[in-house]
Formats: structure tokens, C-alpha cells, sequence
């Protein structure tokens, strides 16, 4: 097995910008979903499945310059905060973020026909459902291909961290990784298990719109405690740089990854796997 896929995006519910490396830290990833959107209407978190033209908006943050592209236009400048602060709803958890001055906020606004302020989160991780890292695979990528009638899904619907070519495995070969360690390059995670899902899966990739009923061909057979699934979500526990190509394989407590230091201190061998 081998990675085909790495992306994450700054803004929350924007659109994944491919990568061809990431550094996988303890503790969440630094770059993942560092901002998000206020509703001010709502008084929470700006949800991606009620506003999917978010979905057409690009983000790209290098510190201390944050760029969002929408198809009404692009904003750039640097991030400081105003000293406003929220505490707001994120799918039931109270999140705190911090305005952000700047053009962003208005051009966003414009692009969605609502009042959305871009906010910092004030940790890390707050805004994402579930582990720091999410795996989708080829082999559960193609099955939802052949049930929605395609040839071929390519994972940015699901917004995958990784992407992993699982060869000729069965579908939902990932389901079995469950709290079990995957190496990932030189990082190893571990495995929370199946991810919930929602609506957003059906919306068009970078553009939103619905294209496709993805939640209704899992309905059958992918409910876990009432929730639809789909992929994987993990925690890092051995940080480590993933690539484009690089080798995957799945492990079990004594895991550990190539390089990674021993409970004594000890370096293991270098290697890709």
C-alpha cells in the first residue's frame, strides 16, 4: 500500500489543496483548519453542508500572509486579530475563536449571501470532526464509484487527509485498521475507526451543488451507532513526514515506525517500509 492522496485547507470548508508532503505533529495538525467562518445569524461555526459554495473557495495560508480565492474575487493580507472573541457552536462544543481584521470576512460574505466573519480557532483541532488525520482507500473509493453508477471517484468529496492505494482489497478494507497503528511514510497513527459522515459528501467538489447521492448508497450497510461512515479517522502517536508515494502498512500496539525513537530513547533503523 502506498499514498496517492495528501490535502488539507486552512479555512474550514474550503476546498483541499493537494500537497506533495506533510509534517505530521502530535497534537493535531497546525496547518488543518486553523480558521473558520462565524455565522453570525446562527451565532455559530459557519457549517459547510448549509453554505456549500464555500466548497469553491480557496485558501492558502503562509504565515503571517493568509489568500482566499473565491469566484467573486481574491483577498490577501496579513492575519491579525482584532480582539473579538466568540464562543461558538461547533456541531454542539463550544469553540473559541478570535475576528480576524482584514478583506476576507466581506469578500466571503458576498460570495455566500451571508454575514460570515473569519475567525482564528483558538486550538488545534477544534474545528474538525473527529481524529487529526483521515484515510480514505481506493479500494472503498471504487465501490462508491460503482454504487453511485461513475467510473471513478477521486476522494476530494471526502476531503481525506490521506489517500491510500489499497491495491486489490476489498472494500472497506479499512474498517479492520480500527484501533489498530498504520504507518504512514515515517509517521504512524493510530486508528479511532469508522468516520461519520454527512451531506457534504454529495456536494460537487470545489464548486458545491449537489452531484451525487454518496450518503444514500452507504445507507444499506455503512451505519455505525446511527451515523453513516465512511473511511478512517486517527490520532498521530509518532510524528513523521508523509509523501506522495510513500509506503503504508498496518501494525498493532508494539508498531513503531522506521526512525522513530524507542521507549528508551534508542533510534530504530532508517527505512521507508
Amino acid at each position: 500500500m502506498h499514498v496517492v492522496g495528501i490535502g488539507l485547507t486552512p479555512v474550514k470548508g474550503m476546498a483541499h489543496e493537494p500537497l506533495a508532503a506533510l509534517e505530521l505533529p502530535r497534537g493535531g495538525l497546525p496547518g488543518d483548519r486553523a480558521f473558520c467562518f462565524y455565522d453570525v445569524a446562527k451565532d455559530r461555526v459557519l457549517r459547510t453542508v448549509d453554505h456549500d459554495a464555500l466548497l469553491a473557495c480557496r485558501a492558502r495560508f503562509e504565515p503571517p500572509v493568509l489568500t482566499i480565492s473565491t469566484p467573486a474575487g481574491e483577498a490577501t493580507g496579513e492575519v491579525v486579530a482584532t480582539g473579538t472573541r466568540y464562543v461558538a457552536d461547533y456541531w454542539g462544543r463550544p469553540t473559541e475563536l478570535t475576528a480576524l481584521e482584514g478583506p476576507w470576512s466581506d469578500l466571503v460574505s458576498r460570495h455566500l449571501g451571508t454575514e460570515a466573519v473569519l475567525c482564528r480557532v483558538g486550538r488545534r483541532g477544534a474545528v474538525v470532526w473527529g481524529g487529526a488525520v483521515s484515510v480514505v482507500t481506493t479500494s472503498s473509493l471504487a465501490e462508491i464509484a460503482r454504487r453511485i453508477g461513475r467510473d471513478a471517484e477521486d476522494g476530494r468529496r471526502f476531503r481525506a487527509t490521506f489517500t491510500v492505494d489499497t491495491g486489490d482489497a476489498a472494500a472497506f478494507v479499512e474498517d479492520a485498521w480500527t484501533g489498530r497503528q498504520l504507518r504512514l511514510g515515517d509517521a504512524v497513527v493510530r486508528v479511532r475507526g469508522p468516520l461519520e459522515r454527512c451531506a457534504v459528501i454529495d456536494r460537487r467538489p470545489e464548486a458545491g451543488g449537489r452531484d451525487a447521492t454518496v450518503l444514500r448508497a452507504l445507507a444499506a450497510d455503512r451505519r455505525l451507532n446511527g451515523q453513516l461512515v465512511f473511511g478512517v479517522h486517527a490520532d498521530v502517536i509518532h510524528p513523521g513526514t508523509v509523501r506522495l508515494g510513500g509506503a503504508v502498512a498496518v501494525g498493532s500496539e508494539g508498531f513503531s515506525p522506521a526512525g522513530a525513537a524507542g521507549n528508551d530513547g534508542s533510534r530504530a533503523g532508517h527505512g521507508r517500509g
